[in-house]
């Protein structure tokens, strides 16, 4: 059996948590304190995010798009896939690391992605972009945390809240579309976005994109017009 190997690792900013980068063969595996977050065999639901977020507004002309997490680079480089040439796609990616490892060893995975010229990376937290997202989003994805419960640093709660997903729902344009990544459903999650002004629809998608492994949530939130 081909033992795992540690890369690297980086604590999150506020030191809360250490995230850790291993591979096995030809496999990358991203970590939280021990407990295995994403991995490069297993990532259809990041893609689906965004897909479902980026085909509603894919015909708009210089769609402003915002990306909350890089993970593998694989929702990135979904979004990429269905936008026009003339779109903006701004990633908010708060551990420096793990753009490094996007930009080195896990580069090649999602067919570097980073490299795009429609891309823009801050290394920013995202709840500061969305609270200055005066000039509007298109389309925002959330894939930050393992669900709206369990967060990779306890500042993310906020965008769970209900201040938190009215400033989403204000930053966005009209008809723009917000997708959230979890693990798991949540009923309460689903109100909390109606309650925001989204209209709502929770989908269960492929973890692996192909109908195997297991089971995760999405949820498709638009601003009315």
């Amino acid at each position: 059996m081909i033992q795992r190997k540690l890369l690297d690792r980086a604590l999150t900013p506020d030191k809360s948590a250490e995230l850790q980068l291993y591979r096995r063969g030809d496999d990358f595996f991203i970590s939280l304190d021990g407990e295995e977050l994403m991995s490069s065999r297993m990532h259809g639901s990041e893609e689906v995010l965004a897909e479902l977020a980026c085909t509603p507004i894919a015909g708009r002309a210089k769609a402003r798009v915002l990306v909350g997490g890089l993970g593998m680079g694989y929702t990135l480089a979904a979004a990429l896939s269905v936008l026009r040439d003339d779109a903006r796609v701004i990633v908010a990616e708060l551990v420096p690391a793990v753009v490094r490892w996007n930009r080195g060893v896990l580069g090649g995975l999602a067919g570097h992605p980073l490299d795009d010229n429609r891309v823009t990376v801050q290394e920013h937290d995202i709840c500061i972009l969305l609270k200055n997202g005066r000039e509007g989003f298109d389309a925002v994805m959330l894939d930050v945390d393992n669900n709206p419960h369990s967060m990779t640093q306890k500042s993310n709660a906020w965008l769970y809240s209900d201040t938190g997903l009215s400033v989403i729902c204000m930053a966005l344009r009209r008809q723009g579309v917000l997708t959230v990544w979890s693990a798991a459903p949540d009923s309460a999650f689903s109100l909390r976005l109606r309650k925001a002004g989204f209209r709502v629809q929770e989908k269960t998608v492929s973890a692996r994109g192909c109908g195997k492994g297991g089971r995760h949530t999405i949820w498709v939130a638009t601003r009315p017009v």
